[in-house]
């Protein structure tokens, strides 16, 4: 027989339960809540949204492609470029982080407001101008300055580097750079107030076993103008746009050698059953085309365009004159 309980037991036996329960962590449970709170800096705000940001690392890393192909042809060696981030922070930031002496260009892009700015890694500046003086895969342990040949040399490098940016911005707005000045003291370089935001493109090139950054510094003044157009759905329609027109380039030219046959109609006329039957030598036809008039040139059997016969030397010719009628009509 089963023993029932008594109303103490049953007391007893609960508080057992309840006391082995673990006790809730006021702690724990905040910790669990701030995974859910991000830290925002009211005094550096981010005013670039996250899809424009996104269009940018887009565009950008287009440009590492366009960039690594470049170098390679002109350095006649693999040089690997990889797109590593798009930050916004301000300028002085920005400067803090670049070497000095530095590789630093000032450029402008109209129709982008502004000054912006592109930094070599010295180290890697100095092995591109080892690999163009036929150099191999010493790395270069070097802190000073560029020479005058050296900064020529480099100033061609940055040459080709310009035209791939042009490139990488055409599906958003077409922009054309003229370098203003190189400086080797990041300090001088004063594009914007130091608490102004800035947009970094931070690109890590490779070329042989010296690995260095490239950065481009756009001011947020800069982009001011064009945000509006930095957005993801302008990027895939430009996409889209610039993949059509090549298509269209790609079918023209396989179109070109495709050989089409052509012919010409000298004049037509109408007959009875009963005339053409009665035909015979000598007889006259009567048609309604004019000596001087044009006739009509057939492409694969079909009216394209009005011509005037004659002759190209031994060879019979015909000279077009205009698009046949219903073309031009429609």
């Amino acid at each position: 027989m089963a023993k029932i309980l008594s109303q103490e037991e049953i007391d007893a036996l609960l508080t057992t339960v309840s006391s082995s329960e673990p006790e809730q962590d006021p702690s724990r449970s905040r910790a669990e809540q701030a995974h859910s709170v991000v830290n925002y800096d009211f005094k550096h705000p981010n005013r670039v949204s996250k899809d424009q940001v996104r269009t940018l690392e887009n565009m950008h890393d287009n440009f590492a492609g366009h960039i690594s192909s470049t170098l390679s042809a002109m350095l006649r060696t693999m040089v690997d470029v990889d797109l590593i981030s798009v930050d916004q922070i301000n300028y002085s930031e920005y400067v803090m982080s670049l070497m000095s002496p530095s590789c630093t260009y000032t450029f402008a892009a109209p129709p982008l407001d502004g000054l912006c700015i592109m930094d070599f890694n010295p180290a890697l500046a100095f092995a591109f101008i080892d690999r163009m003086f036929g150099g191999g895969e010493k790395i270069l342990e070097i802190e000073r300055e560029l020479t005058g040949i050296e900064k020529t040399v480099m100033t061609k490098i940055v040459q080709s580097v310009y035209g791939d940016l042009e490139n990488s911005w055409q599906n958003i707005i077409p922009i054309h750079i003229g370098q203003k000045s190189f400086e080797t003291n990041p300090q001088f370089v004063q594009v914007v107030p130091a608490n102004e935001t800035v947009i970094v493109i931070s690109t890590q090139l490779k070329i042989f076993s010296t690995t260095g950054l490239v950065t481009i510094c756009y001011p947020y003044v800069s982009l001011e103008p064009v945000l509006g157009k930095l957005s993801a759905q302008n990027w895939i329609d430009a996409t889209k746009r610039k993949n059509l027109q090549g298509n269209r380039d790609i079918n023209r030219e396989n179109l070109n050698n495709i050989s089409v046959e052509l012919s010409v109609i000298m004049a037509q006329t109408h007959l009875t059953m009963q005339d053409f039957i009665n035909l015979k030598m000598h007889d006259v036809i009567v048609t309604d085309q004019k000596i001087n008039g044009t006739v009509d040139l057939l492409v694969a059997k079909k009216r394209k365009y009005m011509c005037r016969p004659g002759l190209f030397g031994k060879r019979r010719a015909c000279q077009i004159m205009n698009l046949y009628p219903h073309i031009i009509k429609e």
